[in-house]
């Protein structure tokens, strides 16, 4: 059964982690789309000019990078939960929040000439609402060697039966 989990684990992680970037990317998109709106209707036929196509792939590129720069942390405190198996809601969302916050500082080259990444709140918001995406997959049931739903013990059944 513990290997069964072992490798459950290898599938949820992963998902996890790419439900999490995609929720990131969802709220950055959501919180600039007045920018996003003005910059699609600055060019009615965006399928005739190379530009445009280049001006829409170059952010989303640097998106991607800065996703991968704050995945980083995000991975040892993912590491950290399935070794200890912490299955706190509370945990995996100060782990987004704090690996958002720690990705913004460490690619302050990268993100100076893009917009988007400029407004720290919206970054952290970002990770916090990456991190309880990770929970709601793959964090709810941390740890391949600790069962999520275990049947009781003899010494909490005799605790049970004398209340």
């Amino acid at each position: 059964m513990i290997i069964v989990r072992f490798l459950l684990r290898f599938l949820l992680v992963p998902i996890g982690a790419s439900v999490a970037t995609c929720v990131a990317m969802v709220v950055i998109i959501v919180a600039h789309w007045n920018r996003f709106v003005v910059l699609a209707g600055s060019n009615p036929a965006p399928g005739d000019d190379p530009a445009f196509v280049m001006l829409l792939l170059g952010p989303a590129l640097v998106m991607t990078a800065a996703a991968m720069g704050m995945l980083a942390p995000a991975a040892i405190g993912v590491l950290i939960a399935e070794a200890f198996a912490i299955r706190s809601w509370i945990y995996h969302v100060a782990n987004g929040g704090l690996s958002a916050a720690l990705g913004w500082i460490a690619l302050q080259d990268v993100r100076r000439p893009y917009e988007i990444f400029n407004e720290p709140l919206i970054v952290v918001g970002a990770g916090i609402a990456a991190g309880f995406a990770y929970w709601a997959v793959a964090g709810w049931n941390a740890g391949f060697w600790k069962p999520v739903f275990s049947e009781p013990t003899k010494e909490n059944r005799l605790s049970e039966e004398r209340r």
